[in-house]
């Protein structure tokens, strides 16, 4: 998209000369064809008097098909169409083209009638004027007058709109699935005969047996952590179960790490029958980790609540951190959730990050797909510390 930045551009000085473009264009358009309108006081002029005649009456104009197409740009298309409420979206369409046809009809009635007389009135022979009809009929006809111009720019600056949002969505969802490609080129170069690797963890975690329970527990669990990251990530989907057993698995060898020194709870749902996209989670407690017990010279702590009620998971993870610190700017694997999350949970998301002085407060949910009619006892179900 870079290589058309006045289409796709969001820097303000692309946008502003993308928007006075189309407008400047449609008011030429517009004052063009008024200028042919078919009264005969105003055929009678040179064509340069009838454009100066009908400048003003074009620009008021202007002001209902602002107000149409950006009402549709800004409000209908993002918050009702992009979401799939498609048939509120339609409701709220007709709402506007009705306001936009009775604000016609208002500057109609009021403003360009006088001008018009100003105008125009002392151009032609004066002759007797014939009865006005009813208001209500002055009204309607006005409304379906001022529709035309205001319906079609509406429509045409709508669907430019939705292209664009949608080609965005698209040219999104490419370089995110470039760059996981790559992610997953980068992993598989970095794999090295995984066969090898784990034949060389049971060899060690064998040998600190009797050595060491401690250690010989901390290799098994990075021996299954390992195994479900390289085999049972490469889905787009996986069961809950295993993506929690494996961020208590995570969870305990970052606890080994600190012996006793780390206050940690965690509480994870006992029972699940649903589907997330893999390593979903574990960035933000991750973070935890490095940027806050890390960095903590005394009592370092994390809290993590994962709860599930219905198909919302939602996940509030907090961590303490030295006062005065603060967390840098998101890294690639933050900035990588929230791209996934946008794509893989459009709307059936929600992600709040806090840094306040003494912790760090990240507040999530998301609404799952269903596994298994019946739900799954998981293999982990309880509190750490």
């Amino acid at each position: 998209m870079e290589q058309l930045p006045f289409i796709y551009s969001k820097t303000t000085a692309w946008r502003l000369g993308r928007h006075l473009t189309f407008w400047l264009l449609w008011f030429l358009f517009q004052l063009v064809l008024y200028s042919f309108s078919p009264s005969p006081a105003l055929q009678r002029q040179p064509f340069g008097y009838r454009l100066l005649i009908t400048l003003p009456e074009t620009l008021i104009y202007l002001i209902p098909s602002l107000f149409l197409a950006y009402s549709l740009m800004y409000l209908v298309i993002p918050r009702l169409v992009i979401p799939g409420k498609y048939v509120l979206a339609t409701l709220c369409a007709v709402v506007l083209v009705l306001l936009t046809a009775a604000l016609s009809a208002s500057l109609s009635m009021s403003i360009i009638d006088q001008l018009r007389h100003q105008l125009a009135d002392p151009l032609s022979p004066v002759v007797a004027r014939e009865p006005h009809p009813a208001f209500p009929v002055q009204f309607g006809v006005a409304m379906l007058a001022g529709l035309r111009g205001s319906i079609t720019v509406g429509g045409v600056a709508a669907a430019i709109h939705l292209l664009k949002c949608f080609q965005e969505k698209q040219q999104a969802a490419l370089v995110l699935e470039k760059e996981k490609a790559n992610a997953e080129l980068q992993m598989l170069k970095a794999q090295l005969h995984p066969h090898f690797l784990f034949n060389t963890l049971n060899t060690i975690y064998s040998l600190t047996q009797d050595v060491s329970q401690k250690a010989s527990g901390m290799i098994l669990g990075l021996s299954h952590l390992l195994r479900y990251i390289l085999y049972e990530c490469n889905q787009p989907l996986v069961p809950l179960e295993k993506e929690l057993t494996m961020i208590s698995d995570y969870l305990q060898l970052e606890k080994a790490r600190y012996d006793q020194g780390l206050d940690m709870a965690v509480q994870l749902p006992k029972t699940t029958h649903h589907l997330i996209a893999p390593l979903l989670l574990l960035p933000f407690i991750e973070n935890a980790f490095k940027h806050g017990a890390s960095r903590m010279i005394e009592n370092p702590w994390i809290s993590l609540t994962v709860t599930l009620h219905e198909d919302t998971l939602a996940m509030k993870l907090i961590n303490g951190k030295p006062a005065g610190h603060t967390h840098p700017l998101p890294g690639i694997g933050i900035a990588n959730v929230r791209k996934r999350l946008a794509l893989s949970y459009p709307t059936q998301h929600e992600l709040a990050i806090h840094d306040e002085e003494e912790m760090y407060i990240v507040n999530l949910t998301v609404t799952l797909t269903q596994a298994y009619p019946e739900p799954v006892k998981s293999v982990y179900n309880g509190v750490a510390d």
